[in-house]
């Protein structure tokens, strides 16, 4: 049964989670997991632009189940601006591939079966009762208003977090990567085409400063592309890689646009009563653009503060999302950044850094660190190797 806005306008939550992404839907479930009376606001029918790789480490630890892993992954290939190829095998293990309409809905579900109540909207202000607590105000479908009180504001509404901005100095970003791709009938499989294999490509035409990429999705792939020029035109490149790739005229299903942060924000908190989470927060992985996983780590990380913050009433506790999150990934987000900073946008230094792709080295810690998210520490004498390898690289040493 549909949530009644009209009944229920004074209703105090001890949590109200702003937007139902992995990262919102998985913070509402913990939360209510945890006892607390939690309301999970989502707009209707928004799908977010995502190639759908999830790694196995998520799919443990969130108990996915199998029916919506829509395709395994077991190898990527990674195509150089001058068409030179590295193919990186997942040896012993897999990339999992959801389409997102059918994932995110399903952990919206999910949260429900867990206590928390769904409500459709969109948030479009906060304000104080006389009392001092949070009150959200959402927008309905039908363009009547609704509103309620809570002690805690989780925002998990993207990128371009309103409610961060409402609330938390700096969270009103500019450095975002801009995707798009289009869900197109799953290709045919040819040279160009794999069911079982991502391909990333690395060239100018179709991003000046990211890359583009061809994502099996079962019965569907997506086809797209993202840039931090404003100006780039992101369609146009989609259709020239849809054109070189022979998939033109492959039916489109759907088209989806959306802002991805580069880097997590310095703070998530406003040390009252709102906390970040997923985009909002900037967990989003540079260099690969990955956030599925992070974000809903995230959101988890959100739903256990916010649950120790109701019990203490202690504000100070809702920096520790942050300060759990970068221990355990903050390391592997500066490296990701330095990458992205010394090998984007510059051809020749990309053509260098398709060739170390081709390393064994490399693609043996590149995965294991993808699969289980964590630093690999298991080879040293490897970490040195492709330390070696990459200063000859980034000095011309060796031929790219």
């Amino acid at each position: 049964m549909a949530y009644d806005t009209s009944k229920n306008a004074n209703e105090t939550f001890d949590i109200i989670v702003v937007g139902g992404g992995p990262s919102g839907s998985t913070a509402a479930q913990k939360a209510a997991e945890g006892g607390a009376r939690v309301l999970l606001l989502d707009r209707a029918g928004r799908i977010k632009p995502c190639g759908g790789a999830i790694p196995p480490r998520l799919i443990r630890d969130y108990a996915i189940p199998s029916h919506l892993i829509v395709a395994r992954i077991d190898a990527a290939r990674i195509v150089s601006p001058s068409g030179r190829l590295a193919h990186m095998p997942v040896d012993g293990s897999y990339v999992g591939m959801v389409d997102r309409a059918d994932f995110d809905e399903y952990l919206r579900s999910r949260a429900a079966e867990a206590g928390a109540t769904r409500a459709t909207g969109t948030y479009s202000h906060s304000s104080r009762d006389s009392d001092g607590m949070l009150r959200i105000h959402y927008t309905l479908k039908d363009g009547s208003e609704a509103s309620h009180r809570t002690r805690l504001a989780i925002g998990a509404d993207g990128a371009l977090s309103k409610l961060g901005k409402d609330h938390i100095a700096g969270s009103d970003r500019t450095n975002l990567v801009f995707a798009y791709h289009e869900i197109i009938e799953q290709p045919e499989t040819t040279d160009t085409y794999s069911p079982a294999r991502c391909d990333v490509y690395y060239n100018s035409r179709y991003s000046p400063d990211f890359y583009a990429w061809v994502f099996p999705h079962g019965k569907t792939a997506s086809i797209g592309t993202g840039s931090a020029h404003k100006g780039f035109a992101l369609r146009e490149a989609v259709a020239h890689l849809r054109h070189d790739m022979h998939l033109d005229g492959t039916k489109t299903i759907r088209k989806e646009g959306a802002p991805i942060p580069l880097k997590p924000l310095k703070r998530w908190d406003n040390g009252r009563d709102v906390l970040l989470a997923g985009d909002a927060a900037g967990v989003v992985a540079p260099a690969s653009g990955e956030g599925i996983y992070y974000a809903m780590l995230g959101g988890e990380l959100a739903a256990e503060t916010g649950l120790a913050f109701l019990k203490t009433g202690d504000a100070r506790v809702l920096k520790q999302a942050r300060k759990t999150f970068m221990r355990a990934h903050g390391v592997i987000f500066r490296i990701l950044g330095m990458m992205q900073y010394f090998w984007y946008g510059h051809d020749k230094r990309l053509e260098r850094f398709v060739t170390m792709c081709r390393d064994k080295d490399v693609q043996r810690l590149t995965w294991a660190a993808y699969t289980e998210k964590k630093m690999v520490r298991s080879n040293p004498l490897a970490h040195v190797r492709i330390f070696v390898k990459d200063v000859a690289h980034l000095l011309g040493i060796v031929a790219p």
